[in-house]
């Protein structure tokens, strides 16, 4: 096993041999590369200059420039050459015939063979062939202006420019000798090399050395970590560095001071956690409710002194055992429970039977949880179990009380209700008997008010008679249509149009049809009520998962947002000759078809009532 010293010097010798590398490579290529460039510029500069003096030449009809000394093709070639030791030739072409060196005539000197070119050959010479494709370069090079090839001749490297001048409709070819500059530049690539390996060992050495300096503080840091690992934090490290050794010094020294608070709060933490099992166990053995643990296959665990004397078996009975606790009505519930624990669930209170040793049963608050180990697992089950028969007993003389209550302000209330008509019958009554006289508008009143009072009594009489009621299975679309037919004469009177929309689907609840016809039809009739303008009531059946949703809206007055909590008390409505009874009714007909209805209204706009109730799959 290679020591971090060791490793550190290897990482840091592969770097530099690999920077070396790189920088070699990087030398030789861009040395080609502008050497490569160099020759290009030069070819072009001299293409140039041979192509402006071959020109001057070829417009002269009697032979060279009068005007101009000296600027002979071939000698001005030669001098190149003769300067310019790696120009190995220079050809001057007319790529074309004289006076059509257009776009065709550079696709005919494209096309031609090299032999061809021998042919059309002004100046220089022409011995260096790339295998026919100097041609090709040729018509290329008259187009795009100049063309390079790299070439092998005679075990040479070769660099072949060809340039075109249209204007002057000539072409030069140029081949240049590489071999003598490449070979330059592999001689100092390999001096770059052989230098890098005679100075490799020098850097592994000084690597070696970088390494030991940089190993240095983390021996000492390592020495502290064996001290605090072995329990001792009283000597600290040295800081005399800000670098990143020097910050892991200052945190190891921070760490050994926190972790021998820590340790001295572990110690305080104990002996409180020792005096809390003290009290806990306190608590268990003296609470009135009863704890027992059991395992996951309901064996007991342990059990309290209030177990004991809730259940009636003692804690030597119960220790090991499954004991019959639970009664057979209860065991459904109770497989029920421990299957949500294992799921994760949390429970809340519930309550249930438990049985005593004796066999009696006994109504009971039990608070089931699950206890888990370390990975999570759960290994046991500890419940709280209350007795709760002196409570249900005190909540059942208190919702009787309530009860009570309920019907003596209903009472008031149909009281109230029924003492303003009777008041006004004794009023009249009184005034013909002292009159001795009928008066048939003072009748029409009191057949009113007794209409009212029949009104009242019947609506009391729906509500505190028990109703013996048949379900079947109806389609609420088909009730909600017979109703429709109902009050359809009453809402042309009121100029009110019923717009329904129901579900393609049968709609089918189990329920008794007459009073849900009943619910509809007061729904209806307060919508029309609240509509004294007329206008358009909304009915939509529709089925969704398990529910059948029906929605009745109007656009009328509406409701105000204090009035809506309070609608289904006895006596609250906001119609002038309302008893309030109708929306109790109703929301007492769908509760009792398992079902919920909701009310939701703005002043001005009108009000929506929803109703859901079960769907028959």
């Amino acid at each position: 096993m290679l020591s971090f010293k060791i490793r550190l010097t290897l990482i840091l010798s592969t770097i530099v041999i690999i920077f070396q590398t790189l920088t070699v490579i990087v030398n030789d290529y861009a040395m080609r590369v502008n050497l490569k460039r160099e020759v290009q510029e030069l070819m072009h500069n001299i293409a140039a200059s041979v192509t402006e003096h071959a020109a001057r030449v070829t417009r002269s009809a009697d032979g060279p420039d009068k005007n101009s000394s000296g600027l002979d093709p071939t000698a001005l070639i030669q001098d190149y050459q003769s300067l310019h030791r790696n120009i190995m030739e220079i050809a001057v072409f007319r790529p074309a015939e004289e006076g059509g060196a257009g776009s065709s005539s550079a696709r005919e000197a494209g096309n031609a063979a090299s032999q061809e070119l021998t042919g059309r050959l002004l100046y220089g010479s022409y011995d260096i062939h790339a295998s026919g494709t100097d041609s090709a370069d040729l018509a290329e090079a008259m187009r795009s202006g100049e063309v390079y090839r790299s070439l092998r001749s005679g075990g040479k490297t070769l660099l072949a420019g060809t340039f075109g001048f249209p204007e002057s409709g000539l072409a030069v070819r140029i081949a240049a000798d590489l071999s003598p500059m490449y070979g330059m530049i592999r001689e100092t690539r390999n001096y770059q090399i052989s230098l890098s390996v005679l100075l490799l060992p020098a850097a592994v050495a000084i690597n070696y050395g970088l390494a030991y300096v940089l190993i240095r503080p983390l021996r000492q840091i390592l020495g502290k970590v064996d001290e605090v690992a072995s329990g001792r934090f009283d000597t600290p490290l040295a800081v005399n560095r800000k670098d990143e050794t020097g910050q892991l010094a200052e945190r190891i020294n921070a760490m050994a001071k926190n972790l021998d608070v820590y340790t001295a709060k572990l110690k305080k933490a104990f002996e409180e956690n020792r005096s809390m099992k003290e009290h806990l166990e306190s608590i268990i053995h003296h609470t009135t409710d009863a704890i027992h643990i059991e395992d996951v296959n309901g064996v007991l665990i342990r059990v309290n002194p209030a177990f004991e004397q809730m259940f009636g078996w003692s804690e030597e009975e119960a220790i090991g055992r499954s004991l019959p606790i639970v009664p057979e009505s209860g065991m459904k519930e109770e497989l029920e429970a421990r299957e949500a624990l294992l799921a994760g669930q949390m429970l809340p209170a519930r309550e249930t039977i438990r049985r005593r040793k004796d066999g009696s049963c006994f109504e009971v608050s039990v608070t089931t949880s699950a206890i888990r180990d370390r990975n999570g697992v759960i290994q046991a089950f500890a419940s709280i179990t209350r007795d709760m028969t002196n409570r249900n007993k005190m909540d059942e003389l208190l919702r009787r009380a309530e009860k009570l209550n309920t019907v003596g302000q209903l009472a008031a209330g149909v009281a109230h209700e029924i003492r303003n008509p009777l008041t006004t019958l004794r009023g009249f009554l009184q005034l013909q008997q002292q009159t001795n006289k009928l008066n048939q508008r003072h009748i029409d009143i009191m057949l009113s008010e007794l209409d009212r009072i029949n009104l009242i009594v019947s609506e009391f009489l729906i509500l505190a008679k028990p109703q013996a009621t048949k379900f079947r299975i109806q389609d609420v679309r088909f009730i909600l249509g017979d109703v429709i037919s109902l009050l359809d004469s009453q809402a042309h009177l009121c100029n009110i149009v019923f717009t329904t929309s129901f579900d393609s689907e049968p709609c089918e609840v189990a329920c008794e049809e007459n009073h849900l016809k009943q619910v509809f039809i007061n729904i209806l009739k307060n919508a029309i009520e609240a509509m004294p303008k007329g206008g358009e009531i909304e009915i939509e059946a529709r089925k969704q998962p398990g529910w059948i949703v029906i929605t009745i809206r109007d656009h009328g007055v509406g409701i105000s947002e204090e009035m809506i909590p309070k609608l289904g008390d006895p006596f609250v409505t906001s119609k002038e000759s309302g008893t309030g009874l109708g929306i109790m009714i109703s929301q007492r007909i769908i509760q009792s078809h398992q079902g919920t209805m909701e009310i939701r209204s703005t002043v001005g706009k009108g009000t929506t009532v929803t109703i859901n109730l079960p769907a028959v799959e």
